[in-house]
């Protein structure tokens, strides 16, 4: 499924600005509401859209990520990915993601269609959680962050990364019925 507009606005949880409203936009909405609401994750440190910029053979893409969590030093710890259809299929997409986010990798990622979700550790690629009840609350994804030494990646590691995320990115997006889903966007040349 793709996400196309359905010609209105809502109002961004987040930022209070109205934003368009898409098939799934308000599902994301819903998914904030949870982190902040319920499971306490501070507000000002959660970010939507945030892009992953990147290269392939030359060619720069950019791709955003649904949510990005901070911590006070102003460095990922944590992404969040909407998905809509099997969690599971998304699961290795959202872990290359994490790891290819600026300032990353982030030891954990969630992937969510709202009604399941999968909790995965980036520097493995497991699965350690399943099920909405994966998502950690925010002061046990604190001690859990906190017992992860993540480093950087190698120049090589990130280029597999990278094209292994493309080849999601592509798939996802250069699949659909419409010319409303396309690769993911290309930046101009500077």
């Amino acid at each position: 499924m793709h996400e196309t507009s359905l010609g209105g606005t809502l109002r961004d949880y987040l930022s209070g600005e109205e934003i368009d409203e898409t098939t799934f936009e308000e599902f994301r909405q819903l998914l904030v509401k949870l982190l902040v609401e319920e499971k306490g994750y501070p507000k000002e440190r959660l970010k939507a859209k945030v892009p992953i910029l990147y290269c392939v053979d030359g060619e720069e893409f950019e791709r955003p990520v649904d949510y990005v969590l901070y911590n006070e030093q102003g460095r990922p710890i944590f992404i969040i990915i909407f998905c809509a259809g099997n969690v599971g299929t998304f699961e290795r997409e959202t872990v290359c993601a994490a790891r290819l986010i600026e300032g990353g990798p982030v030891p954990y990622a969630l992937v969510t269609d709202t009604m399941d979700a999968s909790l995965m550790d980036v520097k493995s690629g497991e699965r350690i959680a399943w099920s909405m009840e994966a998502v950690p609350d925010y002061a046990d994804l604190v001690d859990m962050v906190a017992k992860k030494d993540m480093k950087p990646l190698t120049d090589e590691q990130r280029e597999m990364q990278t094209r292994v995320f493309h080849a999601y990115s592509g798939f996802i997006y250069g699949t659909c019925c419409s010319e409303s889903c396309s690769l993911p966007p290309k930046l101009p040349k500077k």
